[in-house]
């Protein structure tokens, strides 16, 4: 398992309370540019101080979608990802319309990934899809993974950290099973030890969200 420094560029340090300050939002963006991970992922309200601190770097600023619930209309979701476009998030998290998986309605979850998928995929900015799998049974687990590989999102997204229970290493097997290589995984939800990712990171998972960034730099020798 990868225990080195090499797993900080897999993670996606979040910053998602609702209760986040501006100050919270830079300097997470600050820890974010030392440690080197993939992306800082934000709420839409930060996008543009977000995506002003971390341009002309290689860490991504990245925000979510119709977040943390998965229940706005299409359109919404459409027009919340153009807004963020415009502030310059290169990376979206959405959250998918769990009502309509667990309904059995793939097809109606699926054609509203790919409309915005269409969106993003014209721009180079790369959607991850979040499942909230603590809903969901492992055969819907299964059939929404794939519907999200079939609606040519680049990522599949196991939790929000705000539902009924977060990334299981189990969960990561399932969703890596169900899509093809070229679509990544992404764990995320209570993930605050090395350990936690380093498991993961085992199981499948491409991406690792955290808001223990801090604390798994620590733990590989690396401190603030």
């Amino acid at each position: 398992m990868p225990f080195d420094a090499s797993i900080l560029k897999l993670l996606d340090h979040s910053v998602l309370s609702p209760a986040a300050t501006r100050a919270d939002v830079e300097a997470a963006c600050d820890l974010g540019l030392r440690f080197g991970v993939a992306a800082v992922c934000i709420q839409p309200c930060w996008a543009e101080v977000a995506a002003e601190r971390l341009r002309d770097t290689e860490v991504t600023a990245a925000s979510v979608v119709s977040f943390p619930h998965g229940t706005a209309l299409t359109e919404i979701k459409l027009m919340e990802a153009v807004v963020l476009l415009r502030a310059g998030i290169r990376e979206i998290d959405m959250v998918a319309n769990i009502g309509l998986i667990r309904s059995g309605l793939l097809q109606e979850a699926a054609d509203e990934i790919a409309a915005v998928h269409v969106l993003l995929v014209t721009v180079g900015v790369k959607l991850k899809v979040i499942l909230e799998t603590g809903y969901l049974t492992d055969e819907e687990k299964v059939s929404a993974a794939r519907a999200v590989a079939e609606a040519g999102a680049e990522f599949v997204k196991t939790s929000t950290g705000f539902g009924p229970s977060g990334a299981t290493v189990e969960d990561v097997r399932i969703l890596r099973a169900s899509v093809p290589p070229e679509v990544g995984v992404k764990a995320a939800g209570g993930i605050r030890t090395l350990a936690q990712a380093a498991d993961l990171v085992a199981a499948g998972a491409n991406r690792i969200g955290t808001s223990a960034t801090a604390a798994i730099a620590a733990e590989l020798g690396l401190g603030e």
